[in-house]
């Protein structure tokens, strides 16, 4: 049972470890809590802010774990190698697509209530 709860013990400090030392990571918290406020002030439906919390959520953890390729791809070579820039890009478009897709249902939970606000 000690394991299990040190897991969760290693996992915080990862979040912690993310949130100090990605820029992106940063970023992505300071749009969340913008988003928030703008579901606050829009008053989203409860289906809405499912929605919104599933998209953070995710945005986040992608976020996190592009870092975390970021870094095991360091960790292995030094060198400048083609693998290494493919592992890096293609983690970091997953990154991109997500945050697209993400804008683009913000956008269409937004728009239609801040034409009614």
């Amino acid at each position: 049972m000690r394991n299990f709860f040190k897991a969760f013990i290693y996992a915080w400090n990862g979040i912690l470890e993310g949130f100090r030392s990605e820029r992106n990571l940063k970023f992505h918290m300071f749009a969340a809590i913008v988003v928030i406020g703008a579901g606050v002030a829009t008053g989203l439906t409860g289906t809405e802010w499912f929605i919104v919390f599933v998209l953070i959520a995710g945005m986040l953890a992608l976020e996190m774990m592009n870092s975390a390729i970021e870094r095991v791809v360091d960790l292995v070579t030094v060198e400048q190698h083609p693998l290494a820039k493919e592992a890096k890009d293609i983690a970091a478009g997953a990154v991109l697509i997500f945050a697209v897709a993400s804008a683009v249902i913000g956008l269409l939970l937004f728009i239609p209530k801040w034409f009614n606000y």
